[in-house]
């Protein structure tokens, strides 16, 4: 199998390609490199793929990287995902998650790949708080920027599939976390931050309920789907393994040796927050898969990638959404 993978420099995205490697995968990682997608997430095998510096808004670049590599599946994890910075700079998640995937799209249906698999998120659905859990046709209710540019994503590969006969499949993961991701998500931003002898900041009451899964868990999933899913399909992937950010955090910090009622501070919650994440997983648990790193398990792996890779997160700290106190 030969793969092009977009955004394959980025958190998910690299945690990917160093699974498709270990399975013998012929890997081209097209990636802009932004401030997430980073080189250095991809070190340990530079020297088993070709990596091309580009962005998925160059429709002229991609059709050039199409023809000469010929790669027979397309896996798109190019997005721009930080809800934080949706709320406050929005354009950029309507070019690359809107007009970047559509360049993507025409390439795929003008060269006739053979499958296209895209990353959504379970964001999708909105809040589920007094709700039941979401299965793969329940209805999209994004709530913030990020999330909707997301579900429009996802409506523009159904109607090519319809319109176009595209041979896609969709998934779906939950709340990700574990090594390489960026600083300014809540879990490494957590753990920074009390290294930084700073405490963790909890948005609202910290109530908000989401499932967290662990990526290696998340990237052998859609592996699944590749492998054993079906066409014009969609995939929720989940862990069921649902806990409040305010327990996640207080976890973290007595992994790390700290006293939760002395390392919290509340600030205001985002706007639209939702407030529960929940998926139903049969279909995809129907092909065989389930995660196999517990929330407790994986947070201690988590905390210890961080503590012994300083090197990697020192470079790329962004003071406004990790050490700040403030909010978004």
């Amino acid at each position: 199998m030969r793969i092009l993978v977009t955004g394959g420099a980025g958190f998910i995205g690299s945690n990917f390609v160093r699974c498709a490697v270990k399975k013998g995968w012929e890997v081209i990682v097209y990636d802009k490199l932004t401030y997430a997608g980073r080189l250095e997430n991809l070190n340990e095998v530079l020297s088993y793929i070709k990596f091309i510096h580009g962005d998925i808004l160059d429709e002229g670049q991609l059709a050039k990287i199409i023809i000469d590599y010929n790669p027979n599946v397309i896996v798109n994890f190019a997005a721009e995902t930080h809800v934080d910075r949706s709320i406050n700079e929005p354009a950029s998640f309507i070019k690359t998650n809107i007009l970047g995937l559509f360049s993507l799209l025409e390439n795929v249906r003008k060269y006739d790949i053979e499958l296209f698999l895209h990353v959504s998120t379970d964001e999708v659905y909105g809040d589920l708080w007094n709700d039941k859990e979401a299965d793969e046709v329940y209805p999209l209710n994004p709530s913030s920027p990020y999330a909707a540019s997301k579900a429009a994503g996802d409506l523009l590969i159904l109607a090519y599939g319809r319109t176009y006969g595209l041979r896609y499949r969709i998934v779906r993961p939950c709340n990700n976390y574990g090594p390489y991701q960026h600083p300014e998500k809540l879990i490494p931003r957590t753990i920074i931050r009390l290294l930084h002898g700073k405490p963790a900041v909890i948005y609202g009451s910290g109530m908000q309920i989401r499932d967290w899964i662990y990526v290696e868990d998340c990237v052998e999933a859609i592996t699944f789907v590749l492998e054993k899913g079906s066409d014009r399909e969609i995939y929720n992937i989940c862990a069921n393994m649902h806990a409040c950010v305010k327990d996640i955090i207080e976890e973290i910090i007595k992994i790390m040796g700290y006293d939760p009622a002395k390392f919290i501070i509340y600030s205001k919650n985002r706007p639209g927050e939702d407030m529960k994440y929940a998926m139903k997983c049969d279909k995809i648990q129907k092909i065989g898969w389930k995660p196999k790193v517990t929330l407790y398990e994986g947070l201690r792996r988590t905390v210890k990638w961080y503590l012994e890779n300083k090197w990697w997160w020192m470079s790329v700290i962004d003071e406004k959404y990790v050490l700040s106190d403030a909010p978004w």
